[in-house]
């Protein structure tokens, strides 16, 4: 690999080589301790004399830049100064920008693998053992063969024709979602689905209404976009509509299992919110991002069935039914807003990858999703049984379950006043990973508790991580 330098006509080489080399060093894009070419090699590469670089050569090892080796070369000395100081944040024109940014909280950072602690109550994580590596290697192995024999054209920004015909026939099946394969667009994730809608709904001092206590993630990309909040509180038939203030323009809700408390949203208030948006001429979000996992009671119908008047943009992921680091993810948009959110898919990647594209049309039209949902439900029920036992056991002092049917965690709430930091803290050094459901509170009175995540952590490690818990409980009294 050649060394980056550009020498320009015929004049003043020697200084040109001189400054390039002497910036590149104090820049550090030449570390302490790089070599340099051989001078002769550098001299036919830059198509200058052998002396012109040696020269050079000898005049940054008299400053101190370089140092030559007998027998091995020429080097960056490890004791050449320091570059000159890089702007700072503070130093920039866009700085109250970038504090804006910096000062969003993270609630629902995944730990790094290092980081990872021997039982996760992580909510949204699954574990690997549950996925279908087998059927998902065959299905990659035909994908890679389908990018292969296309052109090396760019894709289109909606996504794969084969994937967006089966998520309407996967959505239509198990969620009764009405919608075609051209109402949809492929995103990275749910999270871009959000990104994607919002970009065209939402710009400065746009009024948001959110459930409260909420989905974070949301709210934080809502606000970085400009948009005021409006916190709108939930109880056990879920959020209040009629406190959803007028001039709303975007309404985000997860109907089928509260995020983070888990209830479902009633009828009546589902067809009262629907109501509401009409007369505000506002578009729901409907974030579904785990409800293919149903343990107790008869299905709902999804919020978005039952809009007759174009006013749900439905979001759904593939993070929980597979894997999180796949990012897959779709929304079914109402036509209103399509073309808009396809523009601004284009110009913000292009398309999704087409090859994990591939490979999850496949997945899904060969019906191998549909079984592995059904295994993984009876996994997941299991633990959920589990955990559900402990607290209505010997953790019954401390925790009450929220009563919660859907998807793979719950909400613990504490029964009496507990240091839920101090626990947490306690936990991490006894191996155990908890998360405080408080960080979801905004305008609402918080209340103590915990989210308890069963999809990362096997069901024999339940008992013991629990029990860990209850002696923790039990020390801080």
């Amino acid at each position: 690999m050649e060394l980056h330098l550009v020498i320009n006509g015929r004049k003043d080489l020697a200084a040109q080589l001189y400054q390039q080399l002497r910036e590149a060093i104090a820049a550090g894009r030449l570390s302490a301790g790089a070599q340099l070419p051989p001078s002769r090699l550098l001299a036919e590469q830059l198509g200058v004399s052998r002396k012109t670089v040696s020269d050079t050569y000898a005049t940054l090892t008299y400053e101190g830049l370089l140092v030559g080796k007998i027998g091995r070369g020429t080097f960056v000395n490890a004791w050449a100064p320091p570059p000159e100081r890089l702007q700072t944040a503070a130093d920039l024109a866009c700085a109250a920008n970038l504090e804006k940014w910096a000062a969003l909280p993270s609630p629902m950072h995944h730990p790094t693998p290092e980081k990872t602690l021997r039982y996760e109550f992580l909510g949204g994580a699954t574990t690997r053992n549950q996925f279908p590596q087998d059927e998902w290697r065959r299905c990659t192995q035909d994908a890679l063969r389908r990018v292969a024999l296309n052109s090396g054209f760019y894709s289109q920004p909606e996504g794969l024709p084969a994937l967006r015909e089966a998520i309407a026939g996967h959505i239509a099946f198990s969620r009764g979602v009405k919608c075609h394969a051209n109402d949809i667009v492929v995103t990275n994730g749910a999270q871009q689905a959000l990104d994607l809608i919002a970009r065209v709904v939402v710009e400065p001092g746009t009024l948001v209404a959110m459930e409260d206590p909420g989905y974070s993630p949301a709210r934080q990309l809502f606000t970085a976009m400009g948009a005021r909040i409006a916190d709108v509180p939930v109880d056990a038939q879920g959020i209040q509509v009629d406190q959803i203030p007028d001039n709303t323009r975007l309404i985000y809700v997860t109907p089928s299992h509260q995020f983070p408390l888990g209830m479902p949203m009633s009828l009546a208030r589902r067809e009262a919110l629907l109501a509401r948006a009409l007369a505000l001429g506002a578009i729901i979000i409907e974030d579904d991002y785990d409800s293919d996992f149903r343990y107790e009671g008869r299905p709902a119908n999804s919020l978005q069935s039952m809009d007759n008047r174009g006013l749900v943009a439905y979001v759904g992921t593939f993070s929980k039914s597979l894997l999180p680091q796949l990012r897959l993810g779709y929304a079914v948009l109402p036509p209103a807003i399509h073309g808009a959110v396809l523009k601004a898919k284009q110009l913000t990647d292009q398309h999704s990858s087409t090859l994990p594209q591939w490979a999850l049309a496949k997945f899904i039209s060969e019906g191998c999703l549909l079984k592995h949902i059904r295994r993984c439900h009876s996994v997941y029920a299991g633990r959920r049984e589990r955990i559900l036992q402990r607290l209505a056991g010997d953790l019954s002092p401390w925790f009450e379950a929220v009563p919660s049917v859907i998807g793979f965690h719950m909400a613990a709430l504490c029964k009496a006043p507990l240091d839920i930091a101090k626990l947490i803290r306690l936990a991490r050094e006894a191996d155990v990973g908890l998360y405080p459901l408080d960080v979801f509170f905004h305008s609402a009175p918080v209340r103590q508790g915990l989210t308890l995540g069963f999809g990362a952590i096997e069901l024999l490690d339940i008992d013991p991580a629990l029990d860990r818990v209850r002696d923790i409980l039990r020390q801080m009294g």
